[in-house]
């Protein structure tokens, strides 16, 4: 069970992260051409968002079955780069990342005027956006199509 649940968290992130950034350029594009934020932006960006929540829910899930998560909790843990990364830097780097996405798509949704709606959800995605890329385990990160 944890090794299927390390390889489905592991696969689903490249979708994970091309969904992301898909709706932060599209966002972005539509911001730097002055178009409405209609419907389509909105829904752009509501896919990042659950796709970053359904990341989240497996990566819980993981965290809880893992040798390296929570089992792992303890002061000689977070002497090891590689454990702390896996215990504690790595949830709640994500976690703060994907709040900041969701406060930004909530933010822009009942926000007023385009630009406005726009300028929330870029600043929003694009610092949950870095923080998730900030802590990603490259090193670790099996190669697209293994």
């Amino acid at each position: 069970m944890y090794t299927g649940f390390q390889h489905l968290h592991s696969g689903i992130a490249y979708i994970v992260l091309a969904v992301l950034l898909f709706s932060f350029i599209y966002a972005l594009i539509n911001f730097l051409q002055k178009k409405p934020f209609n419907e389509k932006v909105r829904k752009a960006s509501l896919a990042g968002l659950i796709a970053v929540h359904l990341q989240l829910l497996i990566g819980l899930v993981l965290y809880v079955i893992s040798p390296l998560g929570l089992s792992n909790f303890s002061g000689e843990a977070m002497g090891d780069a590689m454990s702390r990364l896996y215990m504690l830097e790595h949830p709640l780097t994500m976690i703060i990342g994907i709040i900041l996405i969701t406060v930004g798509y909530s933010k822009a949704k009942r926000g007023t005027g385009d630009a406005t709606r726009y300028k929330k959800l870029l600043i929003y995605y694009g610092v949950g956006i870095a923080l998730i890329l900030l802590r990603i385990p490259w090193s670790v990160w099996p190669p697209i199509g293994s």
